[in-house]
């Protein structure tokens, strides 16, 4: 792919840490922005040397202060306004359907399109100078890239019409305490935790880690029959590789395990 223009881009060992680079516009989702995560990740997601993700922004202000509002201000009709929130869900989906697992390290301000990106993660981290919010009201809008969705079904519907109708801010506690967030940390542990994490995970065995994710969120749409059908199926699959049989006999023999991916 050719190299990002608004991203930078680190490998540490089995993590890649993808940041949002435009901390002089607190690290808005402009198209060109959400077009090369979505080829990054389909890259990270091709590359088996590759085991977690963690995403986060550039500064100290924000992991992403919501759209473009320039591009949202060019919008004139339902058609472009349409596309322009599809193109922030496919980005929303292609995090939720990739293998890997996906830690958002907010630093400052998630709101808007950023505050979805990170709820689109599989675990968010949160510094204590964090804010979250939807305030997409305040523009004439309601968010557009999963928000309405994914904040009920993460924190209830309460607290999703709260935030969305409101349009208030909450700050990282206020997050933490109604489900929004996995953890709080002082600003200067935050991007430390949330590599950590990412490693633990990515010492774990990827076929398995694969598929519990895949049965976190398929199955979080789910009636409960059927996700647990789904749970089985996940379960039965793993029971056929290589890396049960390693992991099984590794504990038996009190070793560690050599994950193949197999």
């Amino acid at each position: 792919m050719p190299e990002p223009t608004r991203l930078l881009i680190e490998r540490d060992g089995p993590v890649t840490i993808v940041t949002l680079n435009r901390p002089d516009v607190l690290n808005a989702l402009d198209a060109t922005l959400i077009d090369e995560l979505v080829a990054v990740l389909a890259e990270c997601d091709c590359d088996p040397a590759v085991r977690a993700l963690v995403l986060t922004g550039a500064g100290s202000k924000a992991f992403a202060a919501g759209a473009d509002i320039g591009e949202l201000n060019a919008l004139s009709s339902s058609i472009e306004g349409v596309r322009k929130a599809r193109s922030g869900q496919d980005l929303t989906l292609a995090i939720e359907r990739s293998r890997l697992p996906v830690i958002a390290a907010v630093n400052g301000f998630a709101l808007g399109g950023g505050c979805e990106l990170a709820m689109a993660c599989d675990i968010r981290i949160a510094s204590e100078n964090a804010r979250f919010g939807q305030p997409e009201v305040n523009l004439g809008l309601i968010p557009g890239y999963g928000g309405t969705q994914r904040t009920t079904r993460l924190v209830g519907r309460g607290d999703a019409a709260y935030l969305c109708l409101t349009g208030e801010i909450i700050d990282a506690a206020e997050a933490l305490r109604i489900g929004l967030v996995q953890r709080v940390v002082p600003a200067g542990s935050l991007l430390d935790e949330a590599k950590r994490i990412a490693h633990v995970i990515a010492s774990r065995a990827p076929l398995a880690v694969a598929a519990c994710k895949r049965a976190i969120v398929g199955g979080a749409h789910l009636p409960l029959a059927d996700a647990l059908a789904l749970e089985a199926l996940e379960f039965g699959t793993l029971v056929t590789t290589r890396d049960f049989r390693e992991g099984t006999s590794a504990f038996l023999e009190k070793r560690a395990p050599a994950w193949e991916a197999r």
